[in-house]
């Protein structure tokens, strides 16, 4: 029998129609300073150095998790890479940063190109409504690594701030106040411990009236962008410090930005959990300690700020129809 590629499971001839498919799409996200995007090996990006007496890039890089895999049961994939490009400008705005570029990576054992392409439409949706550029990616079709219609996602995105302007953990002090952002559900953390949960089709689809909706479509409401919120409160109030809540939940996170001398202290009832989570725990017998190391819980952001700001910057978020709540302060 001779062998070909294809007969080895990599089918150049579909990733190269992929690659036309999406480029249109691609373009859409492209901002004045994209000098060159997806074709060359590398993509081209203007920095307008001129606007910055200091400029300093912030990087991240991550994923969407096992939320693939409701996405994959339930055969629905437009809403995923959004999921991934709001975690990730999410991660550097808290530090003070605007992104500027995304870069993706898709991997599967075997590339289904409608599918990918649903996912890259999300991408491009979240970085447009961002304001940034999806300048380049890779697809990498890999039948060794990758079983049957398993896939991988990630993506890295880089931003710039003035350094002045930088967000960390230095000037939070004892007696600062958190205040808590709503968050959109579950975001993108959490999602191996509910599949144990909800681990088939059958349970995904069950209607809940709180929701209005089926739990698996529950579960899969894209990732909370707090961009423009983040910018918004950075310009009119005096912000210390700014946790991005993941994986490792609220205090997990939050002490990632406040300094090791300090402790954080929570009150867990300052706010009302949403219904999902307290579905999770019912179900699943989970105990409180591991609901709060896994989930949100409803909070998707934590500003940390002085005690005198607390008000007006709860009126201000009143005003802006953030949901927002006083759930701690800082020891």
């Amino acid at each position: 029998m001779k062998l070909s590629y294809k007969k080895s499971g990599v089918n150049i001839s579909e990733a190269d129609k992929f690659i036309d498919k999406i480029k249109p799409l691609v373009k859409k996200s492209f901002t004045e300073n994209v000098i060159s995007g997806i074709g060359n090996f590398g993509a081209f990006y203007r920095i307008e150095l001129s606007k910055y007496k200091n400029p300093v890039f912030v990087s991240s890089i991550d994923g969407v998790g096992t939320k693939l895999k409701i996405a994959s049961e339930l055969n629905k994939f437009d809403t995923i890479g959004e999921d991934l490009v709001n975690h990730c400008v999410n991660d550097i705005a808290v530090c003070g940063a605007t992104p500027l570029f995304f870069l993706d990576y898709y991997a599967t054992g075997r590339l289904r190109s409608k599918d990918a392409a649903e996912i890259i439409k999300g991408i491009v949706n979240g970085c447009r409504k961002n304001k940034c550029s999806v300048i380049g990616g890779e697809t990498a079709e890999m039948p060794g690594i990758y079983r049957g219609n398993d896939f991988d996602l990630a993506g890295a995105i880089t931003g710039i701030v003035e350094k002045k302007k930088i967000i960390n953990s230095k000037n939070v002090k004892k007696g600062d106040v958190l205040i808590g952002l709503n968050s959109n559900g579950l975001h993108t953390n959490g999602f191996s411990l509910v599949r144990k949960i909800f681990d088939n089709r059958r349970k995904l689809n069950v209607y809940y009236d709180e929701f209005g909706k089926t739990i698996g479509e529950e579960f899969l409401k894209i990732h909370k962008s707090y961009l423009i919120i983040i910018q918004d409160i950075l310009e009119k109030f005096r912000i210390n410090s700014i946790s991005h809540i993941t994986g490792g939940g609220i205090s997990g996170n939050t002490k990632r930005v406040v300094p090791s001398r300090l402790d954080i202290v929570i009150d867990w009832k300052s706010w009302k959990r949403p219904f999902v989570f307290d579905l999770i725990q019912k179900k699943g017998g989970v105990s409180e300690s591991d609901m709060r190391r896994t989930f949100n819980l409803g909070i998707g952001l934590i500003i940390i700020v002085p005690k005198n700001e607390a008000d007006s910057i709860l009126e201000y978020l009143k005003f802006k129809k953030e949901k927002s709540y006083l759930i701690g302060h800082i020891n």
